[in-house]
């Protein structure tokens, strides 16, 4: 299927569900909110507990790429971490992610098709942690899963479907095997995860979502929606897992549904209390690292002339001096002539 395609399905997805929250939302009454001074200090402990999970996710990065021998700062890396989520926020099919991949190459001088692996790695640490952090809140709470069984056989019988079909070609066709040769090279980073350096970066990643799901438990109090803190990671568990699939920007439809879903499962919160949760969670959580992240673009990375430059690939560096690439052209040919004096 050619990308437009991909990513017309993809925006077909979110409208879907967007016409059926806004469908719903139309029908329920107003949501209340409380006044600034009941609302401003669980508005402030989610927005620190936000804070702290995105810098742990720029520690992440910076640790994934450390491991593949490139060197990344720290601010560099909490930077294209909240350039990578204003991204996603704003353009559809998660383009911040690639936005952050090659703006992290051409920072480091890293090839594009190394970082993009090392992307495919973050995505795999983020999905393995909310998987077990979901089992475990299914399995010792007794919470449901939120989608029918069908769904899920539906959903396996297909990616082992598609993984037949990528082994099949990969192994009969000379594309097939130039494919190959490109998903091993950008799996690499994926392979180094099974380590005890591996395991470190997923209970990091398990922290980072813990720390995220107090901010969904915290909201709630807010809206008048009653989450213990295993409510809130059921919820953002719900709401990431749907979000781990490329929409439109901002996951908007898809993730409102999700979450939704997750506070009528675990809640018999009112309809309008539903409501202003959403409204509450999306307003933490997508518009001040939206802002964060364009002021970071534009601030230091140049705005869209370096997004396009990293886009035609990574800044090339100058090697070393006695590396071969400084070595003149025609060495071999013998000592050069003397170039004739300045005039001046």
């Amino acid at each position: 299927m050619s990308r437009p395609r991909v990513i017309a399905l993809q925006v077909a997805v979110s409208a879907v569900a967007l016409a059926a929250v806004v469908w719903w939302a139309t029908r329920q009454p107003l949501p209340k909110l409380p006044g600034a001074g009941a609302a401003l200090p669980p508005l402030g402990a989610g927005l620190a507990l936000y804070l702290l999970a995105t810098l742990l996710r720029g520690e992440r990065w910076r640790a994934l790429l450390r491991d593949g021998g490139r060197d990344c700062s720290r601010p560099d890396a909490a930077a294209l971490t909240t350039i990578g989520y204003m991204g996603n926020n704003a353009l559809p099919a998660r383009a911040g992610d690639l936005m952050k991949a090659f703006l992290t190459a051409r920072r480091t001088g890293a090839p594009g098709t190394d970082t993009v692996g090392v992307l495919v790695a973050e995505r795999m640490l983020d999905a393995a942690a909310l998987g077990l952090v979901f089992a475990a809140l299914v399995t010792t709470l007794r919470l449901p899963l939120g989608v029918p069984g069908w769904a899920l056989a539906l959903i396996g019988g297909g990616l082992l479907v598609a993984a037949c079909l990528a082994l099949f070609f990969g192994r009969r066709t000379s594309a097939g095997r130039r494919a190959t040769a490109v998903v091993a090279r950008v799996l690499t980073p994926s392979r180094r995860l099974w380590s005890r350096r591996g395991a470190a970066l997923l209970a990091l990643s398990m922290a980072l979502w813990l720390v995220e799901g107090g901010v969904y438990a915290v909201l709630g109090g807010v809206a008048g929606v009653h989450l213990s803190l295993l409510d809130g990671l059921y919820v953002m568990s719900l709401a990431n897992i749907a979000a781990l699939v490329p929409a439109a920007p901002g996951y908007v439809g898809t993730y409102d549904a999700a979450v939704l879903l997750g506070v009528s499962l675990v809640t018999s919160a009112g309809h309008s209390e539903a409501l202003a949760y959403v409204v509450l969670v999306r307003f933490v959580l997508f518009v001040p690292i939206t802002v964060a992240g364009l002021v970071a673009l534009v601030a230091r990375y140049g705005g869209r002339s370096e997004i396009r430059s990293a886009l035609r690939g990574p800044r090339s560096h100058p090697a070393p001096a006695g590396h071969p690439a400084h070595a003149p052209a025609h060495a071999h040919a013998g000592p050069a002539t003397p170039a004739p004096a300045s005039a001046s």
